[in-house]
């Protein structure tokens, strides 16, 4: 697929982006670049290939979900200036 200066300048008002006219034509051939590339790889056979979530494919390493700090809650409340209800409560800040 082939754009035009005049195709470009569509896209960018649509987009709201500001190119220089002089420019217009290299943005023109970039784009037409980019679909023949789309259009290309459109028409490959993708039967046999399982989706995948990431191009990587790896595992994700995760950390052991194990209790590695105690509950300090009730010293923390203890030492707040103004509790609530197992909350803090603070100054308003926003009007």
């Amino acid at each position: 697929m082939s754009l035009t200066a005049n195709d470009v300048n569509k896209i960018a008002h649509l987009a709201r982006l500001g190119i220089d006219a002089q420019d217009t034509e290299s943005y023109a051939k970039d784009l037409s670049g980019m679909l023949d590339l789309m259009t290309q790889m459109s028409e490959l056979n993708t039967e046999a290939v399982e989706p995948m979530a990431h191009p990587m494919d790896q595992a994700q390493r995760l950390r052991p979900d194990k209790i590695t700090e105690e509950n300090n809650r009730d010293k923390f409340m203890s030492i707040a200036p103004q509790t609530e209800d197992g909350l803090f409560l603070v100054p308003k800040v926003i009007e």
